[in-house]
This record gives structure tokens, sequence and C-alpha cells, in this order.
């Protein structure tokens, strides 16, 4: 079976997303190879003056390991025969339009262009949780609600302009805020670690199950896959991960 290429063009939120995407495909007989290109925060505008830089700034992620590895964009592109390009917005500026553009186009052009065979997709991230204390939430009137709409415009918009693919990974954490086990506000868990990352374990199992199942449609309702949260030590609870890819499923039909 051929391995599919996956490349993430991002920050700590794609880092979430990947950690575990490697690991999760394996154990359901899939085959990929996954690299996260990492600078925390960076937004689109960064990554093309990145690009026109030729600068070698991101830190090299391979399969969910990281690495002392210093890549620039351009050396990412030469590596393999990517299948998947994935990028995304900063986090903080995820609901305000006029920072996607020019920025978006130039970048997806470039892409197009240096890696004409890959597939290029754009990845919805999350809001910030309902208790958040980042720095930018304030942006949002500190209301995840009005944060998770206003990216999801943004985002929607910005795929349809360019048809592109969209990995709905925001949609899906706040179907899951929608349970008691993941709402905050009901004496849930958080969904995520530090009011804006992906929990360890939980946040970024669902994100994997999400690129899973938006890029190779994989059947992850049935998924055997457990991680082992290797920073905390903690044990996964199978009726939440159970409860996380119905959810996943849920989202795509």
């Amino acid at each position: 079976m051929k391995t599919t290429c996956i490349l993430a063009i991002g920050n700590s939120f794609s880092r979430d997303a990947t950690a575990y995407l490697h690991a999760l495909c394996q154990s359901m007989g899939v085959p990929v190879f996954v690299v996260n290109l990492y600078i925390g925060g960076c937004s689109l505008e960064q990554h093309w003056r990145n690009i026109e830089k030729d600068a070698q700034a991101y830190q090299y992620q391979e399969n969910g390991l990281l690495t002392d590895q210093s890549v620039s964009i351009s050396q990412a592109l030469g590596m393999k025969p990517w299948d998947y390009i994935v990028t995304q917005q900063a986090s903080h500026d995820s609901g305000w339009m006029d920072t996607y553009e020019p920025f978006a186009g130039r970048i997806f052009a470039y892409l197009k262009k240096e890696t004409p065979d890959a597939r290029i997709a754009l990845h919805q991230t999350w809001a910030y949780e309902a208790d958040s204390d980042h720095v930018h939430f304030m942006r949002y009137d500190r209301n995840q609600a009005e944060m998770y709409r206003r990216s999801r415009a943004c985002y929607r918009a910005i795929a349809e302009k360019y048809g592109l693919p969209l990995i709905p990974s925001g949609d899906v954490i706040q179907r899951l805020r929608s349970h008691a086990e993941f709402d905050v506000n009901r004496g849930g868990r958080s969904i995520c670690r530090d009011g804006y990352h992906m929990h360890f374990l939980y946040g970024r199992y669902a994100l994997a199950c999400v690129f899973a199942k938006a890029l190779l449609d994989l059947p992850v309702r049935d998924c055997p896959f457990v991680p082992a949260c290797r920073e905390t030590q903690e044990q996964a609870d199978q009726a939440l991960l159970s409860l996380i890819r119905r959810e996943v499923s849920a989202a795509f039909e």
C-alpha cells in the first residue's frame, strides 16, 4: 500500500492536530508519513514572509515526534512527493478576514507552483475554551461562541474562494463541547489543556480522527488506536474516546 505523505505548515495548533495522526493511521493499517512545520503562533502573514525570505525558521516534526532540526518551507517541499499540504491561520487572527489576504492567496499559489501534484487543504482551527485567559481572547469579547462563529465564517469563505477542502476541527471541537463530558460550564473536563491548546490526550486524539477522516476517509468510528499520553501519563477513558469517534464520524455525515 502506498504511503500517503502529509505536510502541515502551521504552529502549535497543527502540532496538536498531527501529534497522533501517524500512529492512529498505522493502527488502521494505513501507512502515512506526517510532517509538521512548527513556529509558535505563526500566522499566514508570517508564513508568507518566511517563504519570501526562504527562512529556515521551522522546527521539523516527523510522525508526531519533535526534532532539533530547523528547515525552510522550500526545503520541506522538496523532501517528499506530498499528497496533502495543510495550512491554517493563527488562532488569534482566525476570526478576522482582513488577516487572511493577500497572504493566503500568495501561499496557495506558491504551493501549487512548487508542488503541483499535492492537494492543498485548509485547517479550520477551534475557538478557545470558555474560561480561557489567552491574551487575544479579548478580541472576541472573551466569548467562545463569538470566536467560533467568526473563525468558522472566515475559514469557510477562504476555502470556498480557493476551492480548497476544509478540515473541520473547529466544528468537531465545538460539537464535543455540547456534551456534558467536555462542557466546562456544566462541570465537565476541558478539551483544552490550557484554555486554547488541545488536551494532550482527548483533544489531540479528536484532531487526529478529524484529519484521518477528512484527508483519508478512514472509518474512525471503529478506530482501535488508544493514545499513550507521554506528557501526563494519563490513562485514556474508553467511553470518552468512543464519544469522540462518534462525534467525528457524525460531523462528516
